[in-house]
């Protein structure tokens, strides 16, 4: 009998023990999931483009934050498709163009009726709008457009939104130019050289291999657009800043002569779900990388780190902003 009653006792006690283990063993991956790291996928552009090679740049720097667990790149359609995957839940970062987020915020454009909740992180270089002319077709000024065979960049593209916009801000439009061509970017360059377009536009970084490319086998006019035009532009357009393509610079076309014109600033934009902390450390990473010699991609050197948080047309994630604010550095 008292060997039965031992049995039993050790039996409970056993179930007991491995009940204890059972629960700590529960409470350990419990509290391995509630640590607060990330898997973040950033959504960029096409691999020939300029914004997946900086999601590859800035890959590394937020994985070394403890509250990233990994960061994958996506190739993506650009700024349009990067939003709504955004707002989808299957990136929760992205890097977008700010005339297209403008659009979003507001339900208009490719967004119409369809508004979204678009929180920046930080902001970017500018995509500069550069219209060239052949300089032999007496084209100096954006009203000297009138009359003339201009390519206008691909239906519906960045450039042809920028170029409407510019033609607009003169009161001119498609039925005021001879020809109108709805090229890319070469071929709008090979018209140029065949002389079936006298001026193009071109919505980019600076330099474009495509000008660069022109400059080297036709004499060419860049034309500025400054003054009432500029001023118009920026005025309607929040997104619209001043940009000047620098004289001298041999990594800049080498021009003789500044141009000015302006620019669409892109920004690093970021799902409303991520946490506080983890856009925090995110955006300080990111702002203590651009002070360093780390920094391999072109264009991330071309805005000043202590910019990044100003002029964006976008409100800030609260993380961004604590962190901004912890610098000084918001406007």
């Amino acid at each position: 009998m008292m060997k039965r009653v031992f049995l039993i006792s050790v039996l409970i006690l056993t179930a007991f023990l491995a009940a204890c283990g059972g629960s700590g063993d529960s409470e350990e991956a419990s509290g391995s999931g509630e640590s607060g790291s990330e898997s973040i996928v950033l959504g960029t552009g096409g691999t020939s483009g300029t914004y997946y090679p900086i999601g590859g740049a800035v890959k590394p720097v937020f994985e070394e934050s403890e509250t990233v667990d990994n960061v994958t790149v996506e190739s993506t359609g650009a700024s349009v498709a990067n939003i709504q995957n955004i707002k989808d839940g299957l990136n929760q970062m992205a890097i977008i163009m700010s005339d297209v987020g403008y659009d979003a915020i507001e339900g208009q454009g490719q967004f119409d009726g369809n508004a979204v909740d678009v929180q920046a992180m930080a902001g970017m270089y500018q995509n500069v709008v550069q219209i060239v002319a052949l300089k032999d077709s007496g084209i100096t000024s954006v009203a000297d457009l009138k009359g003339k065979k201009v390519g206008v960049g691909k239906v519906g593209s960045g450039v042809e939104q920028s170029a409407k916009k510019v033609l607009e801000a003169e009161d001119i439009t498609y039925d005021d130019l001879s020809k109108v061509t709805h090229t890319g970017y070469a071929d709008s360059v090979q018209e140029m050289k065949n002389g079936n377009l006298d001026a193009a536009f071109f919505t980019s970084g600076v330099p474009n291999s495509n000008i660069t490319d022109l400059m080297q086998q036709t004499d060419i006019q860049f034309v500025e657009i400054s003054g009432e035009t500029a001023k118009t532009l920026m005025d309607k357009y929040p997104f619209y800043k001043a940009n000047t393509i620098e004289a001298g610079n041999e990594a800049a076309y080498d021009l003789d002569e500044a141009v000015e014109t302006v620019g669409i600033q892109n920004m690093i934009i970021v799902s409303k779900d991520l946490s506080e902390d983890v856009v925090y450390d995110m955006t300080k990473r990111y702002y203590e990388y651009l002070g360093t010699e780390e920094v391999s991609v072109g264009a991330l050197k071309q805005l000043d780190r202590d910019e990044i948080a100003k002029g964006l047309i976008a409100p800030l994630h609260p993380g961004a902003e604590k962190f901004y604010e912890e610098q000084g550095i918001l406007e």
